[in-house]
């Protein structure tokens, strides 16, 4: 199948060009980007002229920051195109909805994609901890801003979410491998003085069942990066590492890699399923968890951000 990609910059050159190319199912047709381009590959800088062009391009991909995303994506839905989405699906809760609803109403597919489920682990953290009692779940999720995101103003803005980019990919992973629905309960966002989105957050959790579930991201982490989840539970510790590339349960590392290799080129074996029965995946826990951050946690004003 065609796919085009929306949006040329790090993400894609780093994780959908070489998830597409080495697809059993997808062909890379064309890209659209002001700057960015691929070798070998037909580049447009107007996304409505490659929609009329490219009428044998089923399927874009859009790789743009949240804000200018629905745009696009509605655009797509109209013109009867299938829309893989990347995380976050969009700048608002409400805009996610109603992509969801016009696909619906078009009859093609979406998906919401969120990358950290696709881990190696998590599939298997999520089946021993179907059957755990959960006593206490705490999140840390520390990376350093400069090092992942140089450049990237648009993080700092409106609809930016700050570290909340990176903590969502942790938010994604518990929302999946929990058996019972979590929501805010309180926290505290630092917003550096210059800044319209958190560089760190705290969070709590409420669980139906009374485990003590906390988060902390931070994007002023220098040296080792800190990707990880650890759950107690009265049957014993589950520790995901490495943003869900490994588990260990007691202490032993476990080794139940899910099968094809790297979370990108799973999400292209879904899309290509949802495509092939025209479905709909839009999977927004991980999104309503931040949008009730922002609504319940205080906000402290830190030292503004400098690159």
């Amino acid at each position: 199948m065609k796919v085009a990609l929306i949006g040329i910059g790090k993400i894609a050159l780093d994780q959908h060009v070489p998830a597409i190319q080495h697809s059993p199912d997808w062909e890379l047709a064309a890209t659209v980007s002001r700057n960015g381009t691929i070798d070998g590959v037909e580049a447009f800088t107007d996304f409505a002229e490659m929609l009329t062009a490219r009428p044998d391009i089923r399927t874009v991909s859009l790789c743009l920051p949240p804000v200018p995303r629905f745009d696009y994506a509605m655009m797509a839905i109209r013109a009867g195109r299938h829309v893989m989405l990347e995380k976050p699906p969009g700048a608002t809760l409400a805009e996610c909805h109603a992509l969801a609803e016009a696909a619906r109403e078009a009859g093609v597919a979406i998906y919401a994609t969120w990358h950290s489920r696709q881990a190696d682990m998590v599939s298997a953290a999520k089946r021993w901890l179907s059957d755990k009692t959960l006593r206490r779940l705490n999140v840390t999720w520390k990376e350093d801003v400069r090092r992942w995101h140089p450049g990237q103003g648009w993080i700092w803005e409106p609809g930016g979410l700050g570290v909340f980019d990176p903590g969502i990919n942790a938010l994604s992973i518990v929302t999946e491998i929990l058996p019972d629905p979590i929501h805010v309960s309180g926290g505290l966002l630092e917003v550096p003085e210059n800044c319209q989105t958190p560089i760190a957050a705290n969070l709590r959790f409420h669980h139906p069942k009374g485990a003590n579930v906390a988060a902390v991201f931070d994007w002023r982490q220098e040296g080792e990066q800190t990707w990880e989840i650890e759950a107690e539970t009265e049957e014993g510790i589950l520790r995901l590492l490495d943003g869900g590339a490994r588990m260990l349960v007691d202490g032993v590392e476990k080794g139940e890699v899910a099968p094809l290799a790297g979370e990108y080129p799973r999400l292209y074996e879904q899309m290509a399923r949802l495509v092939e029965h025209g479905g709909i995946d839009m999977d927004l826990r991980p999104m309503t968890l931040v949008a009730d951050a922002f609504t319940l946690a205080r906000r402290e004003t830190v030292a503004p951000f400098i690159e």
